[in-house]
Parts: structure tokens; sequence; C-alpha cells
């Protein structure tokens, strides 16, 4: 009877206590019984699951048509994320360790089935890990570095940081992004509150957005319910968060705290006023319905800065007027919007003409902003 166990020399690096790492060889036919990949997905719940982005074919062939040829030297190694069963031996003898690495021997157990879950998950290298599990070239020794860790947490931090010279996806890296609890880099920790809220906003059921939001994780057959995409509510809710948007205040920048459940409120009453305002032109494929596009949800993101001071002035967000005296300030406006057919005159664009650029944006939103002021003044 086979154990169903591999054992490798390796070196155990003394770089973190509590995370122990490993450096050592595995064939490559080995990687495809040793690690998975952690697609990034959401269970029926909602929960985030994985990490990992879809599987680039073209970029994978090209690995593969080197692996395969005669004269192969293939020094990018993998990323591996060990289970705790692992178990490293030291060697025994004078000196197995400089200070620095311990030598010995790593024993990686493996699953007893094909249908059990393999012991590891790949961090970084699953192009590469996909083309050396199809590769003639299976005893090809492949280098590898494995930390042992199985929370996700740690898991994801390590992928987004490891992942920052060939940038991930936008999309991937804001939907990871709030389920990342440790220290992130200045730029990545900017757009993890943004990130908190539009998730919040895609899974809330009393957001307006639930499942219309497009996202790394969202499903062949959910792509054509999630009609926004995520990077314009993303830059949306930034531009707010900054220091004239109406969403600054709740920042504490002193303690580096933030009321973001007041936030969401503010987005959740806001936007809902919006789809209420704007029935017609709500829930459509941007084709269909500027509202939904990148420049409609920029757009009415700018006016919101100007609606919202205004309610909030006078009325708590929680408080039962705060929607209705969104919806009565937003009906300022609906009559000069033309978000599904006709031209706005003003601006003389057809309703299809605008597109999610910087000139178009800017003239949207100060024609709204304008009318919006316009409209108050004539009325008071």
């Amino acid at each position: 009877m086979t154990e169903n166990v591999i054992r490798r020399r390796a070196l155990r690096i003394e770089q973190n206590p509590k995370i122990p790492l490993y450096l050592f060889a595995l064939e490559a036919g080995e990687v495809d019984l040793v690690a998975d990949v952690a697609r990034i997905s959401r269970d029926e719940a909602g929960k985030l699951l994985g990490y990992q982005r879809p599987e680039k074919r073209q970029h994978v062939k090209q690995i593969l048509e080197y692996l395969d040829g005669d004269d192969v030297l293939f020094p990018n190694g993998l990323i591996l994320a060990l289970p705790a069963a692992v178990r490293f031996k030291g060697s025994r003898g004078p000196n197995p360790s400089d200070g620095l690495a311990t030598i010995g021997t790593l024993e990686i157990p493996l699953p007893a089935s094909p249908e059990e879950p393999r012991p590891a998950l790949i961090v970084d290298g699953q192009q590469r890990s996909l083309a050396l599990a199809r590769t003639r070239n299976s005893k090809l020794p492949i280098t590898v570095a494995g930390f042992v860790a199985e929370d996700l947490d740690i898991q994801r931090d390590q992928f987004l940081r490891v992942n920052t010279v060939s940038p991930l996806p936008g999309n991937l890296v804001s939907e990871l992004l709030p389920e990342v609890n440790t220290q992130l880099p200045t730029k990545l920790s900017a757009r993890k509150l943004p990130a908190i809220l539009v998730n919040a906003l895609n899974q809330d059921s009393d957001s307006p957005f639930k499942g219309l939001i497009k996202q790394a994780s969202t499903t062949a057959s959910k792509k054509s319910e999630a009609v926004v995409k995520d990077n314009s509510l993303l830059q949306a809710i930034t531009e707010s968060l900054s220091g004239s948007g109406v969403l600054f205040p709740y920042k504490n920048l002193s303690s580096g705290t933030t009321d973001t459940a007041i936030i969401r409120n503010i987005l959740v009453v806001y936007w809902t006023a919006v789809k209420d305002t704007f029935p017609e032109a709500w829930g459509l494929a941007p084709t269909q319905s500027r509202l939904m596009h990148g420049i409609g949800i920029r757009s009415m993101g700018r006016l919101m800065d100007r609606v919202m001071e205004r309610v909030l002035f006078s009325s708590d967000i929680n408080s039962d007027d705060a929607y209705s005296r969104v919806m009565a300030e937003l009906s300022l406006i609906k009559p000069h919007c033309h978000w599904t057919e006709g031209r706005w005159p003003e601006i003389n664009y057809s309703w299809n003409e605008l597109e999610n650029v910087g000139r178009h944006i800017n003239i949207l939103s100060n024609y709204l902003i304008r009318v919006y002021r316009e409209s108050r003044m004539s009325t008071s």
C-alpha cells in the first residue's frame, strides 16, 4: 500500500515564528496532486470564497509550449499556502541551521482519494501551475515557497501583496479588500472602505443595488442581472469620501475610525430614492439606460453630495422622513433627465451619446447640479 505523503528536502526559513515558511521542490506532475486553485466566488449566503481570478488560457498555452520543449529552464516558482498537517523534521548532525534557515525534510500529506480536496492552495502562480499539470515534462523540478496558513485572511493578504508588480484586475482587488484584516499598503488601504461599502450595497437586502453590481465573483448566470460596474460605484463613493464630499465628516481622521453604518445608510437612502424617482431607468443594461451606465452613477453620485448635505442638515438619516426628503429633492431634477430616450437639450447630447469619460461626466454632473440649485431657488 502506497503511503499518501510526499517527502522533500526543504529549508525552513526563520522569518515569522507564527507562520512557518519552507523552500523546497516538487516535480511538475506533483503540483496538481498537492495544490488546488481557490477560485473567487460567493456561496448562496453571499459569503466570499477564494481569491483567484479565472484561468487565462492563452497565457497557460504559452507556458505549456515552453515546458514541453527540450531545453527548459524554469526558475519561476510557485507560492503555496500549506495545511497545518505538514511536518518538518530538521536534519541531524552538526550545523543544520545557520540562523537564517534550517535544513530538513518536509512531509506533505496527500488526499486518500481523488474526490478529497488537495492539501495546499496556490497563492501565486496559478497559470504556471495549470501548465505544469499538463506538461509532458512531468519530472521537471519546480521551486516552491510554502507558508503554513489555513486562514483565508492571511492567504488573501499575501495574494494581494505578491501581485503588485503585475496588477490584478481592479474588480478582483476591490472584492478581496474587505476580507483582508491585516495591515495593508497605503494605496490598498485607501481603497478598502469604498470596497466594503460596494460589497454591502451588492449584498444587503435593503439596498437598491442588491445583485445589480458586477464583481469578480459574479457568475455567468448572474451577469445579465448585474448591470452596474463596481468601479463606477467605487469611484463615486471615493469622491464623496474626499474632503468636499457629504460622506467625509463620518471619517474621524484623528482616531482613524469611520462610522461605516451611517455612511452605508446614507448611500442606501439616497440610491433607493434615485431608483424610485426613475423606476423606468433602473435595473436596465447600460445600453438601455444611462442611469445604470458609468456616467449616470458618477454624475448622480456627485449630485448626492449636494442633495444629502441639505437633507442631513435637518433630518437624521435613520428617521422616517429622510427618504421622503430625498425624494422631494430629486423631484426637482426629474423633468430634466433623459436616461433612456430623448435628448438632453441644454448640453446638446442624445441620451445614448453620453459616455463614461471625464469630459462627459463633468458636463452631465455640472448640468444636474446647476438644474438642482436653480430649481431650489425658484421654489424657495
